[in-house]
């Protein structure tokens, strides 16, 4: 009778540790995924997503799954962001944010700088270094690239603009030297990669070169590290105007600025991708 009793109480006592340890389990899982916060970024797909991807390990650690959305133009991330779709975006510069909001009435606030890309001035039809005579150009049609990409021009010696101008103001009506009297074509920068056989010449944003499979290398010039360019133009982690200080923004901003982060950017892209931090 005594074996009996031990036996019953032995296997009540498996039964009620195995449940114990069930709830335990279910707990903790229940608890990971309360503590995760969620948050949705949108992106170019080159470089900005994939230094985003690149990150989204050490965020979970931080208590933040991310989901990033990736864009292939420069107004709907901006819409998106505007209209609570996402939580932040990572894609353009402060002058074309200002400009942007300017224009479409939005409420978009500028963080910090992750990296610049220097736009390069990439051979199409024509492989030599001097324009022909009438050579045609292709340049971005946004007003912040279109002024970036006619100071590359200017730096090669291929135009001269008006002196003394600040760097965003500057359009084509400020070419006041055309010795080759090249014609600049404005195109929607997402398409300049696709369109640069069909022009003699075309400036590039460094996002849209690297997405169409052109390298640095093959670049007639490019902005300098040292330019105005790279002091004005970084890209930035951008949110709603009152989102500033919110604290996981603040976490993926760290994350962004470390030492992984900037080899990770030296290595992948060469020198096609520049680090600012």
């Amino acid at each position: 009778m005594k074996k009996w009793l031990a036996l019953i109480v032995l296997v009540m006592s498996i039964g009620f540790l195995a449940a114990c340890g069930q709830q335990e389990e279910k707990a903790a899982s229940t608890g990971a995924k309360e503590e995760l916060k969620k948050i949705t970024v949108g992106a170019s797909a080159v470089p900005h997503a994939e230094i985003l991807e690149h990150v989204k390990a050490a965020l979970k650690k931080k208590g933040i799954d991310m989901e990033v959305k990736v864009f292939d133009d420069y107004v709907l991330p901006n819409t998106a962001l505007e209209d609570k779709q996402l939580d932040a975006n990572y894609f353009q510069t402060v002058p074309y944010m200002e400009q942007f909001n300017k224009k479409h009435g939005t409420h978009i606030a500028g963080l910090d700088g992750i990296h610049f890309e220097p736009m390069g001035l990439y051979p199409g039809k024509e492989k030599r270094t001097e324009p022909k005579q009438g050579a045609v150009i292709a340049i971005p049609d946004d007003v912040t690239n279109s002024a970036r990409a006619l100071k590359l021009l200017e730096t090669q010696g291929w135009i001269k603009l008006t002196p003394g101008k600040e760097l965003n103001s500057i359009t084509k009506q400020d070419i006041v030297e055309n010795p080759k009297n090249v014609q600049v074509k404005e195109m929607q920068a997402a398409m300049l990669p696709r369109a640069v056989n069909e022009v003699d010449y075309a400036v590039i944003n460094g996002n849209y070169a690297m997405e169409g499979g052109l390298t640095t290398d093959q670049a007639i010039t490019m902005e300098k590290k040292d330019s105005d360019a790279a002091k004005q133009h970084a890209n930035i982690i951008s949110v709603r105007a009152g989102d500033e200080n919110r604290e996981d923004i603040k976490t993926l901003i760290e994350v962004l600025k470390s030492d992984d982060v900037k080899k990770f950017i030296e290595e992948k892209y060469k020198g096609a991708v520049v680090s600012v931090f």
